[in-house]
C-alpha cells in the first residue's frame, strides 16, 4: 500500500514538473521590414500556395501580397469591393462605437485576420462587424452566410462583450468547409463553424474554448506583470490548430475539434531582445502562419517605432521547433 502511494506520489510530482518546465524557445531564421502598406498596422498572413497575404486592420478596401523577392519585402495591394456588411447579431453599442472610432484611426471594418483555401479563396475577418469576408480569385466578394447562433453562443460564454476585443483571427481548412474563429481576450475563446447547405452553422455547438484570467508575461519582458489570456492569431496546419498567444509570446498546438491544449513554443528570447523591443506594454505580435519547415509571425506596431528606430510592419520567419511541430 506504501509503496503504491509512494510510486503515485511520485508520477504525479514528474507530470507535474513535465508540464511546468518553460516552453522551448523558437530560433529565429530572418526579419523583414514591409514597406507600402497604406495603413500600416499588419494585422494578418496567409500563405495562399507560394505567395504571402497580408491585411492592415486600417484599411477596408484593399488586401496585400507580399513581394518577397525583394531585399526589402514590400507590400503591393490589390483592391476589393466590400458588399454592405450583414447584421451579424453584435448588439448596438459595441457596433456604433466601432463606427465611431473608424473616424478616429480608421478602419471601419477592423480586418484583424486572413486565411486561404486549396481553391485560393482568400477570408478576411472584421472584428468590428463579427462577420467574415470571401476573396475569391476571381469574381466578387461577398460575406459569408453565418449563422446568428454563432454571436449568440459566444456571448453567452463570455465572449465578444467587449469594444476591440472581438474576433482577431480565423482559419480554414483546406477543403474550404470549416472556420475556425479566435475571439480575442476577456473572455479568449475558439469558435467552429461548417459550411451546410447555404449557411455556415454550428454543429452543436460553436464554441470549443472559452476561458478568461490572466497569465505572467514572459521573464524577458521589462517589468513583466500579469496580463488578460489572449488569442492572436491562428493557424491550420497537419490537422492541428495552431494558436498566436500574444501576451505569452508564445505559439501553442490545440485539437483542432476539442481546442485542448497540447504544447507550446515561445518566441520571446528573439522577440524581446533590447533593439527589437516596443514601448507598448503589451505584445504586438498579430499574424501567424505555421507550415512544415517554421512559422512566420507578423507585428502591428501601431506606426511606432522600436528601440532600433525601426518603424515599419514587420515579419519574422522562426525554424520549426526540434522534431516538427506535432512532436509530443
Amino acid at each position: 500500500m506504501r509503496l503504491g502511494f509512494a510510486l503515485a506520489c511520485a508520477l504525479l510530482l514528474t507530470s507535474m514538473t513535465v508540464s511546468g518546465e518553460p516552453a522551448p524557445q523558437l530560433r529565429l531564421l530572418s526579419e523583414h521590414a514591409i514597406d507600402g502598406m497604406r495603413g500600416g498596422n499588419l494585422s494578418g498572413l496567409a500563405q495562399c500556395g507560394k505567395e504571402l497575404w497580408t491585411i492592415s486592420d486600417r484599411d477596408d478596401d484593399q488586401i496585400y501580397r507580399l513581394d518577397t523577392q525583394a531585399s526589402v519585402w514590400r507590400a503591393e495591394a490589390v483592391g476589393i469591393g466590400v458588399p454592405q456588411v450583414p447584421d451579424s447579431g453584435l448588439p448596438w453599442g459595441l457596433r456604433s462605437r466601432a463606427w465611431a472610432a473608424s473616424f478616429v484611426r480608421g478602419g471601419g471594418l477592423d480586418f484583424e485576420g486572413i486565411t486561404c483555401d486549396n481553391a485560393g479563396n482568400r477570408y478576411v475577418v472584421s472584428e468590428a462587424h463579427a462577420g467574415v469576408l470571401q476573396i475569391p480569385p476571381t469574381g466578387p466578394t461577398s460575406w459569408l452566410k453565418i449563422s446568428p447562433l454563432m454571436v449568440r453562443e459566444a456571448r453567452a460564454r463570455g465572449m465578444l462583450l467587449r469594444f476591440n476585443a472581438l474576433f482577431e483571427g480565423l482559419a480554414i481548412n483546406p477543403e474550404g468547409d470549416q472556420l475556425w474563429l479566435a475571439a480575442e481576450r476577456q473572455n479568449r475563446g475558439l469558435l467552429l463553424v461548417k459550411r451546410k447547405q447555404t449557411v455556415w452553422d454550428c454543429d452543436g455547438g460553436c464554441v470549443l474554448l472559452s476561458e478568461d484570467g490572466k497569465e505572467m508575461q514572459p521573464a524577458q519582458f521589462p517589468h513583466a506583470r500579469a496580463m488578460p489570456r489572449d488569442f492572436a492569431d491562428l493557424s491550420l496546419f497537419n490537422g492541428k490548430l495552431f494558436t498566436l498567444e500574444r501576451n505569452a509570446f508564445e505559439i501553442c498546438r490545440r485539437d483542432a475539434l476539442t481546442a485542448k491544449l497540447e504544447r507550446c513554443w515561445s518566441f520571446a528570447d528573439e522577440a524581446l531582445q533590447e533593439n527589437r523591443r516596443y514601448p507598448q506594454d503589451f505584445g504586438l505580435t498579430e499574424a501567424l502562419v505555421v507550415d512544415a519547415d517554421g512559422a512566420w509571425i507578423g507585428i502591428d506596431n501601431n506606426t511606432g517605432a522600436r528601440a532600433d528606430g525601426e518603424f515599419r510592419p514587420i515579419v519574422w520567419r522562426f525554424a520549426a521547433p526540434d522534431g516538427g511541430w506535432n512532436a509530443p
